[in-house]
């Protein structure tokens, strides 16, 4: 976001104010240094005109004052010579001899001094030992003004003290007068030029700062991902050079921002419609990237995980810190909302060695843990299943051969275990044969239609014969039929169907009470048949029921056992059933007994000549 800068933050201020400061140092100190020898160099020339008009009156006066003439001649002789080179430059000469009296003066109104003795102490301190020219400024009490006054001795006797002295005053505030003007003119002169100075400073500046305001509204929109635009070139200088280097920049950003949000849609693309969870996170473990998958898996919205911690999100325990996730990258076994899900880390890592994150993909192994936990249950299952008889058959063969086969009463009960062993690993293998074909999809269906009437009632007939032998007949089950009077013709397979019913007419008598009925039915619904078979055993436990159809499960694993069962034959009874695109369930409760129903798949046939 552009910030406004004021005025005095502006490099289009600074620049100009820069340019003054510099100019008003330069011409302070020039100033004061020409101002100064200008005043030394003025004051100079002024004190040498004055010793040249010294010079020039002493050599016309020396003769005046030692020669032998009386007073008043050397005061007329004098006066003569002053008023011989009077001036009109304010310029007063006095010659004063060693007594102090005024020889001679040059100024009209002071006329009346001659012959007088001078008041001035200096002039007459001067008049009677200065051997030498002595030049001194003072201020003139009446006009206020600053004076320049030379004394200088004239006519020097043997012990070098004067006959008399010229004293000449000059009026010096003129020449400082003339050293103001000059530095009025110099300070007007630097207004002027401070007034261009500045023009041109703004200008400059203005020259420098424009481009410089187009970089920043260039980078400004590079910022904000715009790159249409370009920096406008005002010259080759390197502010140009710069501007050439930032319209590279936008297009060399242009390029590889292009280039990235191309990789980004394309690893965007891919996670999309990755079957795995994947998440990336930060240095710090926060997640920054996740994927739909990952989120179905967790049942949880982008917003939840998006900057919380990895640990928190796959509710890891508290001792386990980022540090060591990164350290290890241990594959982790979690579960969440009843679901299994593996966890496999890696580390982002540049060519530098600096690790600037972690990717976690997550894979739902519910299924397969599931299937794992069959297998380990079915090789269980099996292997004891098959340890009881082959217990029993050693056993039993083992007491055969250490002689109970010469007992004639033992030995025929013995073998008839052995055989009754046998015969039930037989059809254990059987079933677990039958199973495995069904599992491979290798068991073909020999369908023909049947009348399912006819069948169902064969196959009770046979029941009817079996509860009547010795092993039933103390228990005075019944069976009851209850179908319908159509005949129902439906295409099976007669073997395999009759298996199924089989199956579950043998449980409902072994675990029907002395007495019990037994009710089968058989009836039609506008696209199915539905054969029922209804005992009034022990029923089975509403938490047992969806596990009823599972190999090798049993509600009463002990019982199940005493009574020859494999655990086998309700798991290929479904497996059957669904195999003709039928349904097998049970509805039961313990100690009201249970109801098997099978439906079957029913197009009603019309007989046609060749069934008549």
């Amino acid at each position: 976001m552009k910030h406004k800068l004021s005025i005095f933050q502006s490099i289009q201020f600074k620049i100009p104010i820069l340019f003054i400061l510099m100019l008003i140092m330069a011409l302070q100190l020039i100033s004061a240094n020409f101002i100064r020898q200008l005043e030394n160099q003025t004051i100079e020339n002024f004190e040498s005109q004055l010793d040249l008009r010294y010079e020039f009156f002493k050599s016309n006066i020396e003769s005046i004052v030692l020669s032998d003439q009386t007073q008043v001649k050397k005061e007329e002789a004098i006066y003569q010579v002053l008023q011989d080179s009077n001036t009109t430059d304010n310029v007063s000469i006095t010659v004063i001899d060693r007594q102090g009296y005024i020889l001679g003066t040059n100024d009209q109104t002071k006329q009346g001094s001659v012959g007088t003795k001078s008041t001035d102490l200096r002039v007459q301190q001067a008049s009677l030992i200065n051997s030498n020219v002595a030049t001194y400024q003072y201020v003139d009490e009446t006009h206020h003004n600053r004076q320049m006054r030379l004394i200088g001795p004239v006519g020097l006797g043997e012990n070098r003290v004067p006959e008399a002295v010229i004293v000449i005053d000059g009026d010096v505030e003129s020449q400082y007068d003339q050293v103001q003007s000059i530095a009025l003119i110099f300070l007007n002169a630097s207004l002027v030029a401070i007034a261009i100075t500045m023009v041109v400073a703004i200008l400059i500046s203005r020259g420098i700062t424009k481009p410089i305001a187009d970089m920043y509204e260039q980078t400004e929109k590079i910022s904000e991902g715009n790159y249409s635009g370009s920096v406008k070139i005002y010259g080759e200088d390197e502010l140009g050079q710069l501007g050439e280097a930032i319209n590279l920049l936008s297009v060399k950003i242009r390029d590889a921002q292009e280039s990235s949000e191309s990789e980004r849609q394309r690893l965007d693309s891919v996670l999309r419609h990755m079957s795995d969870g994947v998440m990336a996170t930060d240095r710090r473990g926060r997640i920054v990237i996740v994927n739909d998958a990952a989120l179905d898996l967790l049942n949880c919205t982008e917003e939840d995980v998006l900057g919380e911690s990895i640990l928190e999100v796959l509710s890891f325990p508290k001792t386990h810190s980022f540090r060591i996730l990164l350290a290890n990258q241990e594959q982790k076994i979690i579960t969440m909302n009843d679901s299994v899900i593996k966890c496999d880390f890696s580390v982002i890592q540049r060519d530098s060695g600096f690790i600037s994150g972690l990717i976690c993909v997550l894979s739902d192994i519910t299924e397969q843990e599931k299937i794992e936990e069959e297998r380990r249950s079915f090789v269980s299952n099996v292997s004891h299943e098959l340890r009881t008889p082959l217990t029993s058959i050693r056993s039993y063969t083992e007491a055969l051969r250490d002689g109970a086969w010469q007992d004639k009463d033992v030995a025929p009960e013995f073998l008839s275990v052995i055989q009754t062993e046998t015969n039930r690993m037989i059809r254990m293998i059987s079933d677990l044969l039958n199973l495995s074909r069904m599992d491979q999809e290798k068991m073909a269906l020999e369908k023909e239609f049947v009348n399912m009437n006819d069948l169902f009632n064969h196959i009770l007939n046979r029941f009817d014969q079996i509860i009547k032998d010795e092993a039933y007949r103390t228990r005075n089950y019944t069976i009851i039929r209850d179908f319908t009077q159509t005949d129902l013709w439906v295409e099976v397979d007669q073997d395999k169907i009759t298996q199924v019913i089989d199956n579950i007419l043998n449980n409902a008598i072994k675990y029907s009470p002395d007495g019990g009925q037994i009710t089968c039915r058989l009836m039609e619904t506008h696209d199915s048949i539905l054969i029922s078979i209804s005992d009034q055993g022990m029923g089975v436990p509403r938490r047992a029921i969806p596990k009823l159809f599972d190999r090798f499960y049993r509600v009463d694993k002990a019982r199940s056992r005493a009574m020859g069962g494999t655990g086998l034959g309700l798991a290929i009874s479904k497996e059957v059933v669904e195999l003709h695109g039928g349904k097998i369930w049970v509805v039961s409760a313990e100690n009201e007994g249970s109801t098997f129903f099978v439906s079957l798949p029913y197009v009603p046939f019309e007989e046609s000549g060749e069934f008549e």
